[in-house]
C-alpha cells in the first residue's frame, strides 16, 4: 500500500504550484517546514459548470486530481436579493425569475500549512485590510513575507447595482433610484 505524500506551504497557491516539501506524517512536515504545521483542505482556483469541464481545464495544467487534488461540488449563493417588477410610464417590468444555485465544482486539495513557532497562523487575509489594523504592526518578516507571495482578492464582493454621478435616492422611498436633472 502507497502512502499519500502531501505538500507542504504556506498558501494553497503554494501547495498547488511551487510546495517547499512533500510529507506522508506531521513529524516529517514538521521537519521539512522548520517549525509547525497543522493540515488544511482548501478550495482553489476558479470553479466550472460542470464536473467534466473542471477534469478537462485541469488535465490541461496537469493538475488531475488525484490523491491530494480532488474536484469537490459547491454552491454559490445569490448576491442580490429579488425585486419587485416596476410600473413606468404605464409599463410593467417583467416578473423575475428566481435563479437556481448551480452545483459548480472546484478544485480542492489538502496540504500541511505552515505556522508559526507559537502555533498562530501566518496571516491569509488582505494586505489592505491589514495595513489599517494596529496589531498587525508587530508582523515578523516571515508573515510579511508570506502576504506577499498570498494572490490578490476583493476586501468585498462588487455591489449589485452602482448609483451614477447624475443618479438620486428619493428621500421618501430609499430603494428607488431616479436621475438628477
Amino acid at each position: 500500500m502507497s502512502a499519500i505524500l502531501y505538500p507542504v506551504a504556506e498558501t494553497a497557491d503554494q501547495a498547488l504550484h511551487a510546495p517547499l516539501a512533500f510529507a506522508e506524517r506531521e513529524r516529517e512536515a514538521v521537519q521539512a517546514a522548520g517549525g509547525a504545521v497543522t493540515f488544511v483542505s482548501e478550495a482553489v482556483g476558479p470553479a466550472f459548470v460542470s464536473e467534466a469541464a473542471a477534469e478537462d481545464a485541469y488535465r490541461g495544467k496537469g493538475l488531475l486530481p488525484g490523491e491530494w487534488r480532488s474536484l469537490r461540488p459547491v454552491i454559490e449563493g445569490r448576491s442580490a436579493p429579488l425585486r419587485k417588477p416596476v410600473n413606468l410610464d404605464g409599463r410593467r417590468w417583467p416578473e423575475p425569475k428566481a435563479p437556481a444555485s448551480p452545483t459548480l465544482w472546484r478544485l480542492s486539495i489538502s496540504y500541511w500549512r505552515v505556522t508559526r513557532e507559537d502555533g498562530v497562523r501566518l496571516p491569509t487575509e488582505a494586505a489592505r485590510r491589514l495595513r489599517r489594523d494596529p496589531a498587525a504592526e508587530g508582523l515578523d518578516t516571515r508573515a510579511l513575507q508570506a502576504l506577499a507571495r498570498q494572490p490578490l482578492r476583493p476586501a468585498r464582493p462588487q455591489q449589485a447595482l452602482d448609483i451614477g454621478l447624475f443618479e438620486v435616492r428619493l428621500p421618501e422611498d430609499p430603494d428607488r433610484i431616479v436621475p438628477d436633472e
